[in-house]
């Protein structure tokens, strides 16, 4: 009997320095417990760990390039994380407006931020990022898969962010390899803007977040 109750107060206090290293580790078994809001958007709903979103009017994140302007009003549903980490996500939307999008997003603050995911441009569903680092670039190409559902994974190791894509949750193709901010801590988490409109309907389902495998650049 108290050998019993020994093994779990020591599983448990294993479990409790797992949370202080990873962060939040209760999201590595697919749960958005203790997300929070970055521009909580007006309908929006989360039930059996799927996060149904609709997006508010006009929408986005950039800063400065070519357009001249700046807006931090996107919307992220993102998880504070201290360490290391690779996050994934199923992403399901009808992308039909110029620049639509939907994804995930690595967060410091308005200057300094990583998006990533389809996005509506040239009258189709393309895959592209947009790295800021107190202005924005833009890289784009075209999506050959589904864009109604496909897979995103997003890790970080030190100063450096990995996105990668799949359209079949199997086979995970290189996106970005890009040097990032070092912070404290790091927003991470699905993201969805419409700098266009109102009213893109995204479901975000499947969420994992992990310690990154020791190569996250050539790991499938």
């Amino acid at each position: 009997m108290w050998s019993l109750i020994l093994l779990f107060e020591k599983k448990l206090w294993n479990f409790v320095v797992l949370v202080i290293i990873y962060g939040n580790m209760e999201s590595a078994k697919g749960t958005f417990s203790n997300f929070s809001w970055l521009n909580e958007p007006s309908e929006w709903s989360l039930s059996n760990d799927v996060l149904t979103v609709k997006t508010d009017n006009k929408t986005d994140f950039w800063q400065e390039t070519w357009y001249n302007f700046s807006v931090n009003t996107g919307h992220v549903y993102g998880l504070e994380i201290k360490e290391d980490f690779t996050m994934e996500v199923c992403v399901e939307a009808e992308f039909t407006t110029l620049y639509d999008q939907a994804g995930l997003m690595i967060y410091v603050d308005e200057k300094h931020w990583l998006k990533a995911g389809i996005e509506y441009n040239e009258g189709q569903p393309t895959i592209g990022s947009v790295l800021t680092n107190q202005v924005s670039d833009w890289a784009t190409g075209e999506y050959t898969g589904n864009p109604k559902k496909y897979w995103l994974r997003l890790s970080k190791v030190g100063g450096v962010v990995c996105v990668k894509y799949s359209t079949d949750n199997v086979t995970w193709t290189l996106l970005r390899l890009s040097p990032f901010i070092i912070a404290d801590k790091y927003f991470v988490g699905p993201m969805c803007c419409t700098p266009q409109r109102e009213g893109l309907h995204v479901t975000f389902s499947n969420i994992t977040i992990r310690s990154p495998d020791k190569d996250i650049l050539h790991s499938n």
